[in-house]
């Protein structure tokens, strides 16, 4: 297939990647279809994409022992290439296939690089969360575009027909998969708990048809069974299904799978020749999951933590009117957490034994002895801090993500709290 030339330190790193939506805060495709969740679809199929290190962007400073993106030394900080060489990392295909190109879905999002490269707008740091997100859960990369169709990226948008959010859920599809809809809460939102249920759902998808991202996307926006429906009457399964060929399907549908890879065409001409990698060449916040007392402003919860209050409140409007519960909300690391992780910190003696509860899935709790910490030849530790996950603590120490699980009988499903002490093996 034809494929546009990019520069040599791409090439084999690239992958139909992607943009931007529509300046309108209605989305170009609301999810319509209450979908119940499928149990039975299993876990996605095993990949590599946590352990596979980060792509490195031109330009992008890198450790020479592990060839690594070299993190911000500003604490609760990263640089916007590195939030870039993430997402190329984790993404399932490779390039920009111009056959498959709709130059009309390019021109509609052609402004993406300019978003991205907006310092007074939210969309880096929260594609950067997004990205997170997915590769934690090994699911593909590209799967951080949908909110860029769906909502442009806006926690609060609203499309007249019901549909909410970064990720558009209707009311009855949030409800199916743990989302909590009422008249003083809409977790539609909430950035964290959207993006948690969207991930969760995607996983069942990719699992349900075979690892195909296509065909995951295109039953995200028309639901499993009807995709299902459509490849059945075609005498197609996952293994051998051609998603633009399905029968039956709404237009909407067949332009999802257009509009994810005019936003890669468009993402992919930016970075060689639109300037679009000096542009992120800049320090953006970490953002991660908080706790909101209940009964506690937004605003004064931000202050108290020296926290942007205007960033904060447009990235959590389900509570920016207050909440009479405890909730959660993404804000980034700032110097208050830094200071709250010290003094959480457990402090073990070189005898000492303790216990860190660990969330697993269906809600059940399990504990994790943690070693001594006397000194053992090869072995280390790390004290989980708030906003790490498996991946940043793997890639900091230049160990396969599935290598730190294991070592501490932990799973991809498994949830790192602040304070954890997680052992690893020193390379040798």
């Amino acid at each position: 297939m034809k494929r546009r030339s990019l520069t040599a330190a791409l090439v084999a790193l690239l992958l139909p990647l992607a943009g931007q939506a529509s300046d309108a805060t209605v989305p170009a495709s609301p999810i319509t279809q209450p979908v119940a969740q499928t149990a039975a679809a299993g876990a996605a199929p095993a990949s590599a994409f946590m352990a596979t290190p980060p792509a490195s962007v031109p330009g992008t400073p890198v450790a020479a022992e592990t060839g690594l993106p070299v993190p911000s030394a500003t604490p609760g900080m990263r640089s916007g290439r590195e939030i870039f060489g993430n997402f190329l990392a984790g993404r399932a295909d490779a390039g920009c296939d111009v056959q498959e190109s709709s130059s009309r879905w390019e021109r509609h999002f052609s402004h993406a690089p300019t978003r991205l490269a907006n310092e007074d707008d939210d969309v880096l740091p929260l594609f950067g969360y997004v990205v997170d997100e997915l590769r934690e859960a090994n699911l593909p990369t590209e799967f951080a575009l949908i909110p860029f169709i769906e909502s442009g990226y806006k926690p609060g948008a609203r499309n007249g027909s019901g549909p909410a959010g970064l990720w558009q859920f209707v009311a009855t599809t949030a409800r199916n998969h743990q989302v909590s809809v009422g008249k003083s809460y809409d977790g539609r939102l909430s950035a964290v708990d959207s993006t948690a249920a969207a991930v969760r759902y995607l996983k069942t998808l990719y699992g349900m048809f075979g690892g195909d991202w296509r065909l995951t996307i295109m039953a995200y926006n028309a639901g499993e069974y009807r995709v299902l429906q459509s490849m059945r009457r075609a005498g197609m399964n996952a293994t051998n299904a051609r998603p633009a060929e399905l029968p039956g399907l709404s237009a909407v549908t067949y332009a999802y799978v257009e509009k994810l890879h005019a936003l890669a065409c468009v993402l992919d001409e930016a970075q060689t020749h639109g300037g679009l990698l000096t542009a992120l060449d800049r320090p953006v916040p970490i953002l991660a999951e908080h706790s909101l007392p209940s009964g506690t402003s937004l605003g004064q919860w931000a202050q108290q933590r020296e926290l942007p209050t205007g960033m904060v409140t447009r990235l959590n409007p389900a509570v920016a009117k207050g909440s009479n519960a405890s909730r959660k909300v993404l804000a980034p690391i700032g110097a208050g957490d830094a200071f709250a992780q010290a003094q959480a910190a457990p402090l073990l003696l070189p005898t000492e034994t303790s216990e860190v509860a660990v969330d697993a899935p269906g809600d059940a709790t399990r504990t994790i002895a943690n070693a001594s910490r006397k000194p053992n030849k090869g072995k280390h530790t790390h004290t989980v801090r708030n906003g790490e996950s498996a991946w940043t603590i793997a890639r900091r120490y230049g160990i396969p993500v599935k290598t730190l699980l294991s070592r501490n009988g932990l799973t991809s499903a498994s949830v790192l709290k602040p304070g954890m002490v997680l052992a690893y093996d020193a390379k040798p």
